[in-house]
């Protein structure tokens, strides 16, 4: 693996350590695609450093576990502010 994808992994992976963020938002932040920070978290940081990947997924575990509960916040937030 290449030395910027080994950076660009562990930077991203302390991201969402220390923020618990979602992997859309923390694609927006880092200029990246979705897909690539899934594969980041889920398949190059368990190469990279096995600890801090188990780490990063319990985040990403407790961010799906809520995903539908954010999506009707969301869709609520939406068409209060139409009206």
């Amino acid at each position: 693996m290449q030395n910027y994808i080994v950076e660009r992994v562990e930077e991203i992976a302390k991201y969402i350590l220390s923020t618990k963020s979602t992997l859309r938002s923390t694609a927006d932040v880092f200029m990246v695609s979705k897909s690539t920070v899934h594969t980041d978290m889920t398949v190059r940081l368990k190469e990279v450093d096995d600890n801090l990947y188990e780490q990063v997924r319990d985040v990403l575990d407790f961010n799906l576990s809520e995903r539908h509960i954010r999506g009707g916040e969301s869709t609520y937030i939406k068409y209060k502010k139409g009206n």
